[in-house]
């Protein structure tokens, strides 16, 4: 005799299905309502994710790099030795050829910012104020186009333009002029280029909700271009440019690939770090910290003028 196969199970009742499904949705409920009560709950549950990712590959990565800095390399093998010791330091802070690569990284810092401000000032004026509503986003998209090429090739680009006989050089010939070449100056006007459009944006999204009610009460009160700049947009606007010049800052900060490609013998901390990479890690990671201390700084500063509050 063939055993008896077991009976199916009857099928689950359609009320039943709908009491399951009915349970599940009031769970979701009660857990919506609990994040609805308690905003604290509902922004914990969004940052978590983030702040961990924050607090594991940046923070940490810093932390590592500020602990590397206080180890020391054998002279003799070139390896790391994790002896605990402010050589690196002293070395930093005691040389004169490390404080003037400090300061003229600085300084080029400052002076791309203070370009980028003034070229991106008008652009971002006529992109938002005087160009009709039709012609608006093509400009912007304009802006954002040299974003969207590879790095290295607007630099060797600009490797060309700058080099002896190259396009610029042949330009400024018929006025007895020649062009920069390769060095400081260039290394200044590579990164304008490079970082301008970070400038460019925030100063248009500013001007662009800047309210035609207040120009044209400043023209009302008679006051002339210059006092209406001064007075009414430059203020309305600081918040945004302050915003650009943290881009462009840090970015030229601790930028070392365009020094390398037409800085000629220029020396920025970028380089130092990347030349002593292989060589003195140690020493590397404490000239990393020099970029690391200014930007902290430089938006320490920023902060304490009350321009990024309104953002």
């Amino acid at each position: 005799m063939t055993p008896l196969s077991p009976s199916p199970a009857p099928p689950r009742p359609a009320a039943d299905r709908r009491t399951a499904a009915d349970r599940a949705t009031a769970s979701v409920r009660r857990f919506a309502g609990a994040l609805h009560r308690r905003p604290r709950l509902r922004l914990a549950a969004l940052l978590t994710a983030p702040l961990l990712w924050l607090v594991l590959a940046y923070l940490g990565s810093l932390a590592a790099l500020f602990l590397s800095a206080f180890w020391t390399t054998d002279s003799f093998t070139s390896e790391v030795v994790r002896v605990w010791s402010t050589r690196n330091f002293q070395e930093l802070f005691g040389s004169p050829l490390y404080r003037t690569v400090a300061l003229r990284t600085v300084g080029v810092a400052l002076a791309v910012t203070l370009l980028c401000a003034v070229i991106a000032f008008p652009l971002a004026f006529y992109t938002a104020r005087v160009a009709s509503p039709r012609r608006r986003p093509l400009l912007v998209v304009a802006i954002l186009t040299p974003l969207w090429a590879s790095y290295l090739v607007k630099v060797y680009a600009w490797r060309l333009i700058l080099s002896e006989g190259g396009p610029l050089d042949w330009a400024l010939r018929p006025l007895g002029l020649h062009g920069p070449g390769y060095g400081l100056t260039a290394t200044v006007l590579v990164l304008t280029y490079l970082w301008l459009p970070y400038m460019i944006l925030p100063l248009h999204t500013a001007l662009e909700q800047l309210p035609d009610s207040l120009l044209q009460a400043s023209a009302d009160l008679g006051a002339r271009a210059g006092r209406t700049f001064l007075s009414v947009v430059l203020p309305m606007v600081w918040p945004a440019m302050a915003a650009g010049s943290v881009f462009t800052f840090s970015l030229s900060l601790g930028d070392y690939i365009t020094v390398q490609i037409v800085g000629g013998t220029t020396q920025l901390i970028g380089n130092l770090v990347y030349s002593n990479v292989t060589l003195d890690l140690p020493l590397a990671a404490a000239l990393g910290t020099v970029p690391v201390a200014v930007i902290v700084l430089y938006l320490l500063a920023v902060r304490r003028t009350g321009a990024l509050r309104s953002l």
